[in-house]
């Protein structure tokens, strides 16, 4: 495990992390089981996480036919981008040796 995954999991959990990257990543909506895969998330997870980001005003839903699109809101892209911000800092930082 890098030093930064060893920051990534000591400051917030990963799946929904790399779930709103997934999402800011994208040109446009992306699918549910697009996000799932990009993310190595089972469906039902994915769905679950997203369910609770859309409550928090994260993200929306746009369902066209049977397919369920998602993306970011206002909010939601200020989020991701504040998560950006901090993994870039953390792909910087170099562990300290102990003496």
């Amino acid at each position: 495990m890098t030093f930064k995954e060893q920051l990534e999991n000591l400051f917030f959990r990963k799946k929904p992390v790399r779930i709103l990257m997934a999402i800011k990543s994208g040109k446009g909506p992306k699918y549910v089981s697009i996000i799932a895969k990009e993310t190595d998330c089972t469906y039902s997870h994915t769905v679950k996480l997203l369910e609770e980001f859309s409550n928090m005003g994260l993200l929306f839903f746009d369902k066209k036919g049977r397919v369920k699109f998602v993306d970011l809101t206002k909010e939601g892209v200020e989020v991701s981008e504040k998560f950006e911000d901090l993994l870039r800092v953390f792909s910087k930082m170099k562990p300290k040796k102990s003496k």
